[in-house]
């Protein structure tokens, strides 16, 4: 029979015994019996005869028997399609399956946990004391914080009140000087043309960083990365009316779509136009983008110089 076809509780019971059997080295009568004792009703005997005939098989599912990759490494199938057309299928398998990982805990010297390629973007803006940086969308702190610790001043934004409320707690924890304020990246409250450098580290799909989040998968909908891309692209240029003459914009997100990264630096190539010629005041960089491995998320940065 086909597992569609059978009770809800039987099917989820059948996928948990099976699960036991394959992947967690359960002993036989343990999987078998304890995944039996779980099911109320008829549904007992299906449960425990189809359990006991794939133990006694051996092997419950292979490389054959998957009804495709999606199911397979547990992503949606929109997901894997996605990304399959934007890395590649062998970049983007790899990734998802790192994904399906524990995150490793990192550690900065004042004691805040930030992933290493957070640590990166901060690395990427390159800060210098006495400098003036915004940073747009701030929350929950730590690249501000980051920042603030190399010797920049730091205004530190955020549109909900609850999230600016996160990162001054942050600054309190990490020792670091940042004034925090509730504002809309997309009409930053500030001086045109008065910072040094500007932080969009924008909200985006995480599809980068899923493993911190392996719930996000199931809530994220196949437009996600399309109507996210429209928004990153309004609070970089929102964010270039503060960048004052000889100064940078650095836009991140932990994504790794194309929507995302490549699509939203194309975007801003056409609406910038003419200042980015030979005589505009703009030089846009190439997208840096960095895959998930087991010791950092996935990563994607752009910079925007201002002559």
């Amino acid at each position: 029979f086909l597992l569609t076809e059978v009770e809800p509780q039987v099917r989820a019971a059948l996928r948990l015994g099976a699960y036991q059997l394959e992947f967690l080295g359960t002993p036989r009568h343990a999987a078998v019996g304890a995944t039996v004792g779980a099911v109320k009703g008829r549904g007992r005997g299906v449960v425990n005869a189809v359990l006991r005939k794939a133990a006694d098989a051996g092997r419950v599912a292979g490389e054959d028997s998957w009804p495709s990759g999606a199911v397979r490494l547990s992503y949606p199938d929109w997901l894997v399609d996605t990304l399959t057309a934007d890395l590649g299928t062998e970049a983007a398998t790899a990734a998802l399956e790192v994904m399906n990982r524990a995150a490793v805990v990192n550690e900065r010297d004042d004691g805040y946990v930030q992933d290493p390629a957070s640590q990166e973007v901060v690395e990427r803006l390159a800060p210098a004391a006495g400098e003036l940086v915004i940073d747009l969308c701030a929350a929950p702190g730590g690249k501000a914080t980051a920042i603030a610790g190399l010797g920049a001043r730091v205004v530190a934004a955020d549109v909900r009140p609850a999230r600016a409320g996160l990162i001054a707690a942050n600054a309190r924890s990490t020792d670091t000087d940042v004034a925090v304020v509730t504002a809309d990246g997309t009409r930053p409250p500030f001086r045109p043309e008065s910072a040094d450098a500007v932080l969009v580290d924008a909200p985006c799909s995480g599809i980068g960083s899923l493993r911190r989040r392996p719930d996000a998968r199931w809530r994220l909908d196949v437009e996600a990365p399309e109507r996210l891309a429209a928004l990153q692209v309004d609070l970089v240029l929102a964010g270039l009316d503060l960048v004052k003459p000889g100064g940078r914009l650095l836009y991140s997100v932990c994504t790794l779509t194309a929507a995302e990264t490549h699509g939203v630096r194309a975007v801003l190539a056409d609406r910038l136009g003419d200042r980015l010629t030979d005589g505009g005041d703009l030089t846009i960089g190439e997208v840096s983008m960095r895959l998930p491995t087991d010791d950092a998320d996935g990563m994607a940065h752009l910079l925007i110089q201002r002559r």
